[in-house]
């Protein structure tokens, strides 16, 4: 697999709320991991954006090398097979666009046909250990964000800040919902809440990268809040832990 490419976007130091004397101007990770449909990737954009950091959408990478093995009519039995197309495959990021070799394919790796699929590929221990080097190389030098399911509990073990973004299945089960009814894919809100229910149950017992918070993750609800409530409290818990790591705090 080629390295995937992100941008960094540098602090703006008069709007920025991290002080650069507490954590310097180095390296930097914040992970967000959490249950589908919590709203990780907007939330998770939107800090990075607050932040002036970079952003990684490590849910995008394995459903573009979900869509590459729809594509190529891999077998999904076929572990092996999975492995050598997240191999082959180029993945970049520009601005909010997924390029999967070259194509933009940011509405086409958000299909229900994917959603079926990613599980046989995020549960490839292959894959895993591609992508996840991937994410850390992409990382190296960079203040960047980065979610998903194993972010901070296994690809970033000493990530700087970790936040695990919950909610009810019954909310992220209508977030869902309506995201699909906006995008003119039928389904209805039972069908949805019943395939939220299941994707839980198998992210919590996978073989490789199940979905936990890790030992030192900020657990944050997001149930009844909105999409800049949210933000505005992870920017309070990413100030607090800068603070917290600080030196010459006193």
């Amino acid at each position: 697999m080629r390295p995937t490419q992100v941008t960094e976007r540098r602090n703006d130091p008069t709007s920025s709320p991290l002080d650069e004397r507490q954590w310097g101007d180095g390296e930097l990770v914040i992970t967000i991991d959490g249950p589908a449909g919590a709203g990780k990737s907007t939330v998770a954009r939107g800090l990075a954006a607050r932040l002036g950091f970079a952003f990684l959408d490590t849910g995008a990478m394995y459903r573009s090398v979900t869509l590459g093995c729809l594509r190529q009519g891999v077998s999904w039995d076929d572990a092996s097979a999975i492995g050598r197309v997240a191999g082959r495959v180029e993945i970049r990021f520009e601005g909010d666009r997924v390029l999967l070799d070259g194509e933009d394919v940011s509405a086409a790796i958000r299909s229900t046909e994917v959603t079926d699929h990613i599980r046989w590929v995020a549960d490839n221990a292959e894959v895993r250990a591609l992508l996840g080097g991937l994410q850390r190389r992409a990382a190296v030098g960079m203040r960047i964000v980065t979610e998903g399911r194993d972010q901070g509990s296994e690809v970033f073990p000493d990530a700087a800040c970790k936040i695990f973004l919950t909610a009810s299945p019954e909310t992220r089960a209508r977030r869902r919902h309506a995201e699909l009814a906006a995008r003119g894919q039928a389904a209805t809100y039972a069908e949805v809440l019943s395939a939220q229910i299941r994707r839980d149950q198998e992210d919590a017992s996978r073989p490789v990268g199940a979905l936990r918070p890790a030992d030192d993750a900020v657990i944050v609800s997001t149930d009844g809040l909105s999409e800049e409530q949210v933000i505005e409290r992870l920017v309070q818990i990413v100030a607090a832990r800068a603070l917290a790591t600080d030196p010459n705090a006193e």
